[in-house]
């Protein structure tokens, strides 16, 4: 097979901090170039400096970790384990069988807050929950409380738990692993403690030895055991973890190993096989990012056709303006191409968090701007939508439009504190404080630049260590200026990804385009003298010989944009979306009297912009004049999509009426 490289055939070595970390000699070794051809630049070597990002990371360490550790406290999570273990009496609290994963994944994300804001209280109460954990491990390594407390009872009604590996479809046991192994990779990676890390090798150690070839062969219904296992394999360079993952991926589809699941799980064909996104999509992405690790990891050509075509099915076919993803709330799923409804959308924030999960594996391994496009488009707006400004209030579902009478978000029309399924509040715990880590990248003597955040960095290339200054007022302002501060003065590439939406294209493919044209382009100096932007994969490269205190300016035009969506998108049609650097607008009520499903933006109408500071944190409003639904000149003041449903349930519309 092929082997994987960036364009300069660089040589990458992985994990090697934290083999360092675990002070352990690996069976075998890894191949050294049997990995991502791109490595991100982590998020402990960037810290943020600006006022959008830096405030929510803030906002999710004091606010929604703790929110969520005590929701865990009130509802039983944390009990279960304790009971389990016997330290008290009681049966299983809780709805889902998977309940145990929202205390691994608020672990997790509490884990990289202490990479950056050592807290020694915070990791203290940690520690007692991962003795908890422990202790109600069975002595082979088996680890699912909801199995462990009531083998014969039904506290979901859809499945029956019965005996460890019954009904594997539903069951979560698998899911469960997946994010307690995510959870120990952070942990040790904080804190340098082993204790949840014995705990995940000693489950992973038994799954190994129950899941395989002459063995079970039943994959799990709900995919993430498999790149928890990638990152097991990354700590310690054990072949079995990695084998193990690509096993699970090979067996959807195996009907002769089990009875499949069908396209709900993505058990209907086998992976190098699929073509199209179909069903759950939580479950969809996380397979996808697992594939590409498999693509990368073990140089699978297949593998790497298989999820290029789907990437491509989704973004041609499947993905909304916002980056959400999951048509239907009948099994939180795709639906048919170009079925992207807006009042009934589901697109979950577990499912935007898969998505930049995908994306920005895809870039690591084709090294193309377009896979960061679709990342940025997503975290900015299907993403942040998710969780409130305050940090305590979430989205499960991400609509596009609403009439504030239907109750999409489980049962309400605006945001909730939790659920009984609370697996997005959970994922956002510990999605949030990675955020830094998406901003750069690098393969030998190439730097890329991805996002754009005010921050400074320390990076470790192969051929320079260097540290990087951003300051930019984005996503508000589209001026960027780069201060690159190499060690010694040495030749290397800096790659500036130049955003899709600033060079004539919303997102990638032909699902979207701008209905009006911008004579404006984007300007890129060095040292303040201009250099011609000649764009390779959606990048401006800059080959020099840097020295400190060279300094990169880009100014990216940032004119209101109008958006019409593929012919073939039929709810979409004769309306028009707003846009503006990577942000979606929407209208909503309390901006135009309490309804704006009666709207219309002619194409005339001139549309402005309004800095509002003291305005729903700080924004920027898209204002101008146009018509009701009756012909009526009215006012439009729209905001971004991500800032809606903070003043009360009623109207909101992303799409507009044309006329």
């Amino acid at each position: 097979m092929n082997k994987l490289k960036c364009e300069r055939g660089c040589v990458v070595y992985p994990g090697i901090l934290l083999l360092l970390i675990l002070s352990c000699r690996p069976e075998e070794a890894i191949d050294p170039e049997a990995d991502y051809p791109i490595q991100p630049v982590s998020f402990t070597q960037v810290q943020l400096t600006d006022h959008f990002w830096q405030k929510r990371i803030k906002t999710n360490r004091e606010i929604t970790i703790p929110f969520g550790f005590n929701k865990c406290e009130e509802e039983g999570r944390i009990r279960n384990f304790a009971k389990a273990a016997g330290l008290m009496e009681g049966d299983y609290e809780g709805k889902m069988p998977f309940d145990d994963t929202d205390v691994y994944k608020i672990i997790e994300g509490a884990s990289y807050a202490l990479n950056t804001h050592p807290d020694q209280e915070l990791e203290a109460y940690i520690d007692s929950i991962i003795e908890k954990i422990a202790a109600a491990q069975e002595d082979d390594g088996y680890l699912c409380t909801w199995k462990i407390l009531n083998p014969d009872a039904a506290p979901a009604p859809w499945v029956n738990p019965g005996p460890r590996w019954h009904h594997l479809g539903a069951s979560h046991e698998l899911y469960n692993a997946g994010h307690l192994y995510e959870a120990a990779y952070a942990h040790v990676q904080a804190t340098g403690k082993h204790s949840l890390l014995d705990v995940t090798l000693k489950n992973a150690n038994l799954i190994a030895q129950t899941f395989g070839p002459g063995k079970i062969m039943i994959p799990p219904g709900h995919q993430i055991i498999e790149t928890g296992l990638v990152k097991l394999y990354r700590m310690t360079a054990d072949r079995t973890y990695l084998d193990l993952a690509r096993f699970f991926l090979d067996q959807r589809g195996n009907a002769a190993g089990h009875t499949l699941y069908g396209p709900y799980s993505q058990d209907h064909l086998p992976v190098t096989e699929q073509k199209e996104a179909v069903g759950h999509a939580v479950r969809a992405v996380y397979m996808y990012a697992g594939m590409a690790d498999i693509a990368a990891m073990m140089q699978d050509s297949a593998y790497l056709k298989a999820v290029d075509r789907l990437w491509e099915n989704v973004v041609n076919k499947k993905l909304y303006i916002t980056g959400g993803i999951g048509a239907r709330h009948k099994g939180e799923s795709f639906g048919s191409n170009y079925e992207l409804p807006n009042l009934t959308s589901y697109n979950e924030t577990c499912a935007a968090i898969g998505n930049i999960y995908w994306n920005h594996r895809m870039f690591l391994l084709h090294g193309d701007a377009k896979y960061i496009d679709v990342l940025e488009r997503t975290l900015y707006n299907g993403m942040i939508s998710g969780v409130s400004m305050s940090g305590d209030l979430f989205f499960y579902p991400n609509c596009l439009e609403s009439d504030g009478k239907y109750l999409f978000n489980h049962g309400r029309a605006t945001r909730q504190p939790w659920f009984d399924c609370s697996c997005c509040p959970t994922n956002v715990t510990r999605f949030i404080p990675s955020v830094p880590g998406y901003l750069y990248a690098h393969c030998g003597d190439t730097l890329y630049v991805n996002l754009f955040v005010s921050s400074n960095a320390h990076i470790e290339m192969d051929a320079a260590s260097l540290d990087m200054t951003q300051k930019t007022q984005y996503p508000w302002d589209g001026k960027v200026i780069l201060t690159v501060t190499p060690r010694k003065q040495k030749k290397f590439t800096v790659k500036i990804r130049i955003p899709g939406w600033a060079a004539g294209r919303p997102l990638p493919g032909d699902l979207y385009h701008y209905a009006n044209v911008s004579s404006e382009t984007t300007s890129l100096k060095v040292n303040g003298e201009p250099i011609p932007i000649l764009i390779n994969r959606g990048f401006a490269a800059v080959e020099r010989e840097w020295k400190k205190g060279d300094v990169i300016e880009l100014e990216f035009p940032m004119p209101v944009r109008r958006v019409i969506a593929h012919e073939k998108v039929k709810t979409n049609r004769n309306k028009v979306a707003l846009v503006r650097g990577p942000l979606v607008y929407c209208a909503e009520w309390p901006d135009h009297e309490g309804h704006v499903l009666n709207l219309a933006i002619p194409d005339s109408s001139v549309l402005q912009v309004e800095h509002r500071p003291d305005f729903l944190g700080g924004i920027d409003v898209i204002r101008g004049r146009i018509d009701d639904r009756f012909g009526k000149e009215t006012t439009l003041s729209a905001i971004p999509y991500y800032a809606w449903s903070h003043r009360g349930p009623g109207e909101m519309e992303v799409w507009i009426n044309r006329q």
